[in-house]
């Protein structure tokens, strides 16, 4: 059974769940080849597997009773995904949910058949699964919608959480963090990743990149600056991010080879944020 938590306790999911279904969509052109290319799928520490491709991210967090997928990368790396998944020796059935950092395709282009695959229940923040749905407008607030987006596999159901809601799937529980800026819903993912008694405090960062509409934007500045703020209080110890370089690359990942003491780094979201920011200011 899957649980959500407000920060008051916890509730049957059902009580947010909303019927609908996910058309997504892609971009005209699709993302870069180099990025798309296979990576082979690696221990980041303890039960948190790195499982995308080369310059996409996907994460895997594991428990003894069903995994956790954050992110999926486009939809020409699905299969990859699934494979590296059952590479390190984890069945696609035991999958329970994939957490979706904003629902752009190049973060989200492989939901359809990764949930197909699985039978996972899918979850986002909203205005996401509005964008997640055939048939849907164009979303006036995010202009990236529109002309250049077409539509993709469907998704059955889309379930929407609130800010600092704890999600618990199988033995992991993992909390949300509303930090819009790179999309309206853009939702960072937190949990502990933990070998036996030694966890790390994790956070899987949504892209908060933005054009320069949002930051002209009095409304945009808002929403951007909110999201900054919210990740830097958050506690943060291993940041992750859709795209593997904005945090430091999938070579530091690796040459850490699993080590608590090569991975932990305290503060890791508040030196991101100050990097972005600087990047903000220079235009």
């Amino acid at each position: 059974m899957i649980r959500i938590r407000r920060a008051a306790g916890w509730v049957a999911a059902g009580a947010v769940l909303l019927t609908g279904c996910a058309a997504t969509s892609v971009m005209a052109g699709g993302p870069d080849e180099a990025a798309r290319q296979p990576h082979k799928p690696f221990k980041i520490y303890g039960n948190t597997y790195y499982v995308g491709s080369a310059g996409y991210s996907a994460v895997l967090v594991t428990s003894d009773y069903g995994y956790v997928l954050i992110d999926t990368g486009p939809k020409e790396i699905a299969s990859q995904v699934a494979a590296n998944i059952q590479q390190l020796g984890f069945q696609l059935n035991e999958l329970k949910a994939i957490l979706v950092s904003d629902a752009r395709p190049e973060h989200a282009g492989g939901i359809g058949e990764l949930q197909q695959l699985s039978g996972a229940q899918v979850y986002t923040a909203r205005p996401g699964d509005q964008k997640l749905r055939p048939g849907e407008k164009p979303l006036k607030e995010d202009p990236r919608e529109g002309a250049h987006m077409g539509s993709y596999p469907l998704v059955p159901q889309v379930w929407v959480v609130q800010d600092d809601q704890l999600l618990g799937i199988g033995n992991v529980r993992v909390r949300s963090l509303l930090t819009p800026g790179g999309a309206p819903e853009a939702v960072s993912w937190s949990w502990d990743a933990c070998d036996g008694s030694k966890c790390i405090a994790a956070i899987y960062a949504a892209s908060l990149e933005t054009d320069g509409k949002a930051r002209r934007d009095a409304e945009g500045r808002k929403a951007v600056e909110a999201g900054l703020a919210r990740l830097e209080g958050a506690s943060c110890e291993l940041l992750l991010t859709p795209r593997p370089d904005d945090s430091g690359g999938l070579a530091r990942l690796e040459q850490a080879d699993a080590k608590e003491d090569a991975l932990r780094k305290p503060g890791a979201c508040k030196a991101y944020v100050q990097q972005l920011r600087e990047k903000s200011a220079k235009g």
